[in-house]
């Protein structure tokens, strides 16, 4: 968590004050405890989709920090070569499918990607990462209803974070989103988002069963950004000092520090793992910073043309 953390603070400061990141970057600040207990217990050949608000989910699967931030700065050396940013980061090498800046277009991608494990009839799961917002959207529907027909090895997991971009979710949604996926026959788990030790220790349950028996289930994690949807949204359509509050009373990161301070972990230890992670991201920025721009000769390496399809379609 003090890795995303830092991550996240550091790709900011890129963003704002030196004006490097190219596009959009959503930062899941507060959110850090899904990503990491939910990922704790997926091997490296498991699969995750994630949303725009992926860098949390793509660094707790395994990715490689610095190709990450040169990736959010366009740079040679990116995991996607500079060309995706933020919000399409993807890493194949540890699983991770991509993020997606289409509200839910992640869903049915991971789906298919469950569907396609149990056609080849491999064990591994994969993990669905989306917000409360695009349960209100199709693809939510069709994706968790295929994956209930054909018993596909799914987790579906939903982070209510309380806001779908600017609206409060609840102004929005009826219901509860988790009673939908009951409704489809998904067995569920609702669960404090923000308590990463209860998530690593359900999720490892869950994901177990999954790959034993190959059949869905969804949890629902409530969280809460403290940030804005984006890294330049001020967030004033939120009551004054809901933020604050829920910094002070449920920041997973100071939530954490404080349980292993009790457990006799040392304020100087603890300190020492966010000097460290503090360290490894700016070394991380420094690179990217550093590194090249993409030749131009590759501009198209990433571009698929098979022709006009008018001629094979009639």
């Amino acid at each position: 968590m003090e890795r995303i953390r830092a991550f996240e603070e550091t790709a900011r400061h890129a963003a704002v004050e030196e004006e490097l990141v190219l596009g959009a970057i959503h930062l899941s600040i507060g959110q850090e405890a899904v990503a990491v207990g939910v990922t704790e217990s997926l091997r490296k050949d498991d699969y995750i989709t994630s949303t725009h608000r992926g860098h949390g989910h793509t660094l707790a699967k395994g990715a490689d920090a610095t190709a990450m931030m040169k990736e959010l700065l366009g740079r040679e050396g990116g995991c996607c070569g500079g060309k995706g940013g933020s919000m399409h980061i993807a890493d194949f090498g540890v699983g991770m499918l991509g993020a997606n800046g289409v509200v839910s277009a992640n869903i049915t991608i991971a789906a298919g990607a469950a569907h396609g494990v149990k056609l080849l009839g491999g064990d591994q799961v994969t993990v669905c990462f989306f917000g409360d917002g695009a349960a209100n959207r199709g693809p939510f529907l069709e994706g968790i209803n295929w994956a209930g027909v054909f018993e596909l090895p799914i987790l579906f997991v939903c982070e209510d974070n309380q806001y779908s971009a600017s609206t409060k979710t609840s102004d929005m949604t009826s219901g509860n989103v988790a009673d939908r996926a009951r409704a489809i026959g998904l067995p569920v788990t609702e669960i404090d988002g923000n308590d990463v030790e209860e998530i690593a220790t359900k999720s490892a349950e869950i994901i177990a069963r999954i790959r034993a028996t190959g059949k869905p289930e969804f949890m629902l994690a409530k969280t809460y950004r403290l940030d804005g949807h984006t890294y330049f949204d001020p967030a004033t359509y939120r009551p004054e000092g809901e933020a604050d509050r829920m910094r002070r009373e449920s920041d997973p990161v100071s939530r954490q520090r404080e349980l292993l301070q009790e457990a006799g972990v040392s304020e100087t230890d603890l300190d020492a793992v966010r000097t460290t992670a503090t360290a490894e991201m700016q070394a991380a920025l420094d690179a990217a910073k550093a590194a090249p721009w993409p030749a131009d000769d590759t501009v198209f390496n990433d571009v698929q043309d098979v022709g006009s399809p008018a001629q094979e379609a009639f």
